[in-house]
């Protein structure tokens, strides 16, 4: 693939983005940047929340995950359902019931300033190592594909990476990503199913050919019933499934920001109902290419590499696919990365600007230059990040997102469960010790399990026991509360 023909397409693609920025961004304020005027059309906030959950994550490691786990994946991906209705008639009518911009607030009105300001914490971290892991692929793919033919090096990348996600989302901030987020969730499932019906002619298979190709493969096992020691065990990863929906979607600022952009809280829960019933197919299409992916590359005797991730990058960039899908396979690439990583950074924004800061009760030329400081800031913190997370990965990337997401979301699950399903009152200042104690007693419990029982392998199920300790020490630091 010649690196400046891609470099072209990525110009004029990014082009459309801030075609879509400036229409959107018009007359915008920091009310547009934080909640959209809360006037975003639920159908548009569903199908953008595809592309912010899927991200370069999904799109490459879900896909290479199938050489070691199957269609295991579909265990959490059903459990997923459980958490979002627990989101949809638990989590979304408080949120609109107390009228909130970002979710922590609820923690200041149930426990405290200062739990409000832990949980808050928490979350930009997770989120500040989640998307900072998700944007590493879509670095990393441009970085070997076109950059380094160009002698740019790899800090380069990154740093042009992060300048195109600020120049577009600094100004209309959530208006603008519901709408561009809708276009790139578009283009990776067209990426998706273009490679899928290459892969299919390639293997002279129709359509009726690839579903029993895929079904007949031995990568296509989707339940695990027997093996209870194994991470794969289906109660395991179904409720770890739920658990990680209602911790990654619904006490996630990013993923609920969108959600608060809605008019209505009937509208939300519409959008929430119809964003559950795509993530369902959408995640059995990238399992299905990642099978196809194995079987072409067995078939035509191409070596699979070491790292999983590499995978579907090696076909379609390496010349074993045509230039026409590997060009798709790039747009595909960055439309899910940089719908992902451009909510991010204005959920950071956001959190970091109103619930640290306490910017909120600035007057609007003053929020309004504070807040563009802070996303600057956040850009610069996930640069870093990328930078680190480059020398130090050697796992697939979608499983070291789900295992930093253990210990510390666990915290913010055991905080919210708490407040919501307890009348007790909390000492507020015992809180941000046992946020930090909790996943340090989780690990403990991971490494006890693995001593205690044979064979054991803990899985995400560890989420839930972070939460359950978290709550046990709410409890000691509690009191009842008077009537």
């Amino acid at each position: 693939m010649n690196p400046y023909h891609i470099l072209i397409i990525i110009v004029a693609y990014f082009t459309i983005l801030f075609i879509i920025s400036h229409f959107t961004s018009r007359k915008a304020n920091s009310d547009t940047f934080f909640i959209g005027n809360r006037k975003s059309p639920w159908y548009l906030v569903s199908f953008a929340m595809i592309g912010t959950s899927i991200s370069g994550v999904t799109f490459i490691s879900v896909p290479g995950w199938v050489l070691g786990s199957k269609f295991y994946y579909m265990q959490l991906v059903l459990g997923y359902l459980l958490g979002y209705a627990t989101i949809i008639h638990v989590l979304l009518p408080i949120y609109y019931k107390l009228n909130l911009t970002t979710i922590y607030t609820y923690l200041a009105t149930r426990f405290g300033k200062i739990s409000y300001k832990t949980g808050a914490s928490f979350f930009l971290l997770s989120r500040l190592v989640g998307s900072s892991l998700r944007l590493f692929l879509v670095t990393f793919v441009l970085q070997e594909t076109i950059f380094k033919h160009l002698n740019v090096p790899f800090f380069v990348t990154i740093i042009g990476s992060l300048i195109l996600i600020y120049a577009y989302t600094f100004r209309g901030g959530v208006k603008t990503i519901v709408w561009t987020d809708s276009f790139q969730t578009l283009l990776f499932l067209l990426a998706v199913i273009f490679s899928i019906v290459f892969v299919g002619k390639s293997l002279n298979l129709d359509f009726k050919g690839l579903v029993g190709a895929i079904y007949n493969s031995e990568y296509s096992t989707v339940f695990n019933f027997t093996h209870w020691r194994e991470g794969s065990f289906f109660l395991k990863q179904f409720l770890s499934g739920a658990f990680i929906a209602i911790v990654m979607t619904g006490l996630d600022q990013d993923m609920m920001q969108k959600n608060l952009s809605c008019r209505t809280l009937r509208d939300s829960q519409k959008n929430m109902y119809w964003y559950s019933a795509l993530l369902v197919p959408v995640n059995l299409l990238f399992l299905s290419l990642g099978a196809l992916l194995v079987l072409y590359s067995q078939q035509n005797g191409i070596p699979i590499p070491d790292n999983s991730d590499k995978l579907y990058p090696l076909l379609a960039t390496g010349g074993y696919f045509p230039v026409i899908i590997g060009i798709v396979f790039i747009l595909g690439l960055i439309a899910a990365a940089y719908s992902s990583a451009d909510s991010a950074l204005t959920a950071l924004t956001t959190s970091f600007t109103i619930d640290i800061l306490g910017a909120g009760r600035f007057e609007e030329k003053k929020l309004k230059r504070v807040r563009w400081i802070v996303h600057i800031l956040m850009s610069l913190l996930t640069g870093l990040f990328i930078y680190i997370f480059n020398i130090y990965n050697s796992d697939a990337v979608i499983d070291t997102v789900f295992t930093a997401a253990i210990y510390t979301y666990g915290p913010l699950l055991g905080l919210f469960a708490f407040g919501i399903f307890s009348k007790r009152k909390v000492k507020d200042p015992a809180v941000p010790f046992i946020a930090i104690l909790s996943p340090l007693f989780t690990y403990l419990v991971k490494l006890g399990l693995g001593a205690m029982i044979e064979n054991y392998k803990s899985s995400y199920e560890l989420l839930v026991v972070n939460g359950i300790i978290t709550i046990l020490g709410l409890l000691i630091f509690s009191r009842k509360a008077k009537q």
